[in-house]
């Protein structure tokens, strides 16, 4: 026996007893249907929530939610850290809000008041991290953006797409960056585009987001056009961040805008408010192409086109606005859009809604989500003020809602509904069993169509109809994995 063979069975060995190597299964026998990937709990997850407010009177929540998930680690934690911008961590910059969750299945909060509130950099291993969620909510009473302001706290990518923001008299539009890395800094464009196409905006350019740090970018400063409807994408050279944009209106209230699906032929926009009291439809096509999209809204009915707004043309690389007043008409609505013909070309959306009248005006805003798919989850739910909407745009469905245990104390309790095809109903959602305080749903379709969602929060304040609309959509609580077998003859190949 030879230097080499002994050399390569040491070494086979050796290999062994570390750790078996796993290599795909060869393709099945004609005919046969490959083995499905097995799907398993992630053990890490990362959320970003932006810095919540530069007004002195905000006062802001946040609240922190894991479902139980068959499977799943015992052990782990979750934690949310000041973005300090130091690549340490520490978390201990003034406002930071204490939050820290006890076990998967039941609500944490916590707070934070005026306008030092930081951006935090969250992570969750182990039990806490399949489907982890965040949500931020604000209240600020008066001033530019007086209302409710919510968002979902996101993880990190590399391209973010938002129609709806503005660079309008009156409105004041941030981008918020935030960077989770401790070591190296991310490296952004932002480009702005408007109804004639792209502006000029060099100071977006090259923008260097420092580590386990956040910057809040005002729109107005990266160019000098003002333009009521614009499209902003944000796009990574280096790194990963998350991004969000704070629209503010010095009349009407705001909101965070999240960034929208990706771009699509075909788009849904779940749960305008029945009282809304003016839509407007905000589209953008990245590509080389035109886009030609049918305008329709899933009623409580069915789907129905609305009067004199049957279509809209998107030109290629241009912002198109169209104005569907008060589309709803008092029922539960979601908005359908589809090409007119054969040809899918990708495009991007949200809407802009307004409830209220004259001075009492509140906005808020929904982007083009993905469906619910396995599982989607919505944190800082309460009994009174809270509308779950659900539409399934392409057939029946059947949805199981359920609502946690209350942050401070109850039960969890479980309703299943049916949503016709091409119909949207905000459903009367579950409550906690002797629950108080807080608490989150959880929506898993159960057969039939895909299913969007939407959760609208809801106060009044000094007559104000103050609201803020969070899309629900895939909590990403579990993760393909490929059926693997030990393959040791890889090493003699």
């Amino acid at each position: 026996m030879n230097r080499t063979t002994l050399s390569l069975i040491a070494g086979t060995a050796a290999l062994a007893a570390v750790t078996a190597f796993a290599a795909f299964d060869p393709p099945a026998a004609s005919g046969a249907a490959p083995v499905a990937a097995a799907h398993l709990p992630v053990e890490r997850t990362g959320l970003l929530c932006p810095a919540p407010s530069s007004s002195d009177i905000a006062d802001t929540s946040y609240t922190s939610f894991t479902p139980v998930t068959r499977g799943a680690a015992r052990d782990g934690a979750a934690r949310l850290v000041a973005a300090d911008g130091t690549g340490k961590g520490t978390g201990k910059k003034t406002g930071q809000p204490v939050l820290t969750p006890k076990a998967p299945g039941t609500p944490a909060t916590g707070d934070a008041s005026g306008g030092d509130a930081p951006a935090l950099i969250g992570t969750a291993d182990g039990g806490f991290a399949p489907g982890w969620t965040v949500q931020e909510t604000t209240e600020v009473a008066v001033g530019t953006g007086r209302g409710l302001l919510g968002v979902n706290c996101a993880g990190p990518d590399t391209e973010f797409w938002f129609p709806g923001a503005s660079t309008a008299a009156g409105r004041t539009d941030y981008v918020h960056l935030t960077n989770p890395d401790d070591s190296a800094a991310a490296v952004v464009d932002i480009g702005l585009y408007g109804k004639d196409g792209a502006l000029k905006a060099p100071l977006g350019e090259n923008l260097t987001v420092k580590p386990h740090a956040s910057d809040a970018i005002l729109l107005s400063t990266l160019t000098d056009e003002r333009q009521t409807d614009l499209t902003v994408h944000v796009s990574v050279r280096s790194g990963r961040v998350g991004a969000a944009v704070q629209a503010l209106d010095d009349k009407a209230g705001g909101d965070w805008l999240a960034a929208a699906a990706d771009p699509a032929g075909s788009l849904v926009l779940p749960g305008i408010p029945k009282d809304a009291t003016d839509v407007r439809l905000i589209a953008f096509a990245p590509g080389d192409e035109d886009a030609d999209l049918k305008i329709r809204l899933a009623s409580p009915q069915g789907l129905i086109t609305p009067a004199g707004n049957e279509s809209v043309h998107v030109k290629s690389g241009m912002t198109t606005a169209v104005d569907l007043g008060d589309v709803t008409r008092g029922e539960a609505g979601s908005l359908v859009l589809t090409p007119t013909g054969r040809q899918q070309v990708p495009v991007v959306a949200a809407l802009q809604v307004v409830r209220g009248e004259g001075d009492k005006k509140e906005t808020a805003f929904i982007p083009a989500t993905a469906a619910v798919g396995t599982r989607a989850t919505s944190a800082d739910n309460s009994a009174k003020g809270t509308t779950l909407a659900l539409t399934a745009p392409g057939g029946t469905a059947t949805v199981k809602v359920t609502a946690s245990a209350g942050s401070e104390g109850g039960s969890p309790v479980t309703k299943t509904y049916t949503i016709k095809s091409g119909t949207t109903q905000n459903i009367e959602a579950p409550v906690p069993a002797g629950g108080k305080g807080t608490y989150a749903l959880t929506v898993e379709p159960v057969s039939g169509a895909p299913v969007y969602a939407s959760r609208t929060l809801a106060v009044s304040e000094g007559g104000v109809p103050a609201f803020t609309v969070q899309t629900v959509s895939n909590d990403h609580g579990t993760v393909a994995v490929p059926q693997t077998r030990e393959d040791l003859s890889i090493l003699q190949r």
